[in-house]
């Protein structure tokens, strides 16, 4: 058989690929909005405490200042001139203008307010230590809720995305076994045959491809119907057709007319074995088969012209007529469109048969034989080498085209080989 294009490896990590970065977006989404609503409460707080605190502290400097204007004595908090009084504040007072500022005395947090007093500064300190312990814990509280923001929805989130991803998958894999022949592969999303359900895009393209393989379907098994049926009608008229031309004269014209019923024959039997190779309805009857044995009975049966070359012999359970069959068309094609020498190779358990002609043509390497499909005038290549694919196929071996390096076609049957 051909290549058919199988799961690629880095499917799942791609998947997850796809998984993460949905992850980390959401989680910056949601670092983002955390630090900046924190922000804002943080500002918002602390603005609100600091002009309280700085409220309280001009309050009695206010009261200090009518008792220093009074020559009253001061209250216990005021003071000219303390030696802890913040020097840009000291000299924002000794400048004739009134301030507060948040300092350190003495390892603890103050709010200091000092104003001018005959060319020096009376100031006011308040304990802020209580305030900014609030900031502290506010802080904190902001930093755990974020946290905890963050962690549960990036848990709803990574379940979420975990299950579009799944069903993507899903979706992705029933694609390949669909591209790869399996027809009657589904995603059969409940979302998609429950009307009642909630429908999301995922559901529309599993929909769309689960239709799009059942048109398929259809349209194949009816070609398939076709193609038996046209090969079937065929038989009849072809048997008595070549009854008739048996009772023929003998003459160039009986053997030219036995000729061609002869290759009408044979075209509606290909089409016939086609049709079951299609269906799937072929059977294996394995016997143990000598490679090199079978590769001379092929060469023997196909003519003068086929040489045999056996590298490494082998003995493989597998269904000698089909093999036969698939070496058979392979040599015949080499002989019908390729140039001499055609030399069949049996390397373990690799059967190569290659020509030394012009190669085989640009889409059969890429994508394996056509029926009938001819290239510009080139003749085409009927349907020998469709049936050899699948022929390999039922066999469960690879049948890969190539041109070789050194000129000429090549065809590869790489037979399975059992264990043990």
């Amino acid at each position: 058989m051909t290549r058919a294009p199988g799961r690629r490896p880095g499917l799942r990590r791609r998947a997850a690929s796809l998984t993460w970065k949905a992850l980390a977006f959401i989680t910056v989404m949601c670092c983002g909005l955390a630090a900046l609503l924190g922000a804002l409460v943080h500002v918002s707080v602390t603005n609100q405490t600091v002009s309280d605190a700085r409220s309280r502290a001009l309050g009695r400097l206010e009261s200090a200042t009518r008792a220093y204007e009074a020559g009253n004595r001061l209250p216990p908090d005021a003071e000219v001139d303390p030696p802890g009084l913040p020097r840009s504040l000291r000299a924002l007072a000794e400048g004739g203008r009134r301030g507060t500022m948040v300092g350190v005395v003495d390892g603890h947090p103050t709010m200091w307010a000092a104003t001018p007093a005959d060319g020096r500064a009376l100031a006011v300190r308040l304990d802020y230590a209580q305030s900014a312990a609030t900031i502290e814990a506010l802080d904190r509280a902001i930093l755990g809720s974020s946290a905890l923001a963050i962690g549960v929805t990036l848990t709803l989130g990574a379940l979420g995305v975990t299950r579009v991803t799944r069903r993507l998958r899903t979706t992705s894999q029933v694609a390949r076994r669909i591209s790869a022949g399996d027809l009657d592969a589904r995603v059969d999303d409940p979302r998609t045959t429950d009307p009642a359900r909630y429908r999301d895009e995922v559901a529309a393209v599993a929909a769309a491809l689960d239709t799009m393989a059942s048109t398929l379907q259809r349209k194949l098994l009816s070609e398939q119907r076709f193609t038996a049926d046209v090969a079937h009608e065929l038989r009849t008229p072809l048997t008595g057709l070549h009854a008739a031309a048996e009772l023929l004269p003998p003459g160039r014209p009986t053997e030219l007319v036995r000729d061609r019923v002869a290759a009408l024959r044979t075209l509606t039997e290909d089409l016939l074995e086609i049709s079951r190779l299609e269906t799937g309805s072929e059977r294996l009857d394995l016997e143990d088969v000598r490679l090199g044995v079978l590769a001379e009975r092929v060469a023997a049966h196909a003519g003068a012209g086929t040489e045999v070359r056996v590298v490494e012999d082998r003995c493989v359970e597998t269904d000698r007529r089909r093999l036969e069959r698939v070496l058979g068309n392979l040599v015949a094609n080499a002989h019908r469109h390729g140039a001499p020498p055609v030399v069949l190779t049996v390397d373990g358990p690799v059967v190569t048969v290659r020509d030394h002609g012009g190669g085989f043509p640009e889409y059969l390497v890429a994508d394996g034989p056509q029926r009938f499909r001819t290239e510009g005038s080139a003749k085409g290549h009927g349907l020998g080498l469709t049936i050899a694919v699948g022929q390999a196929e039922v066999l469960g071996a690879e049948l890969e085209f190539a041109n070789a390096s050194g000129g000429g076609a090549r065809a590869a049957l790489r037979l399975p080989v059992s264990e043990g």
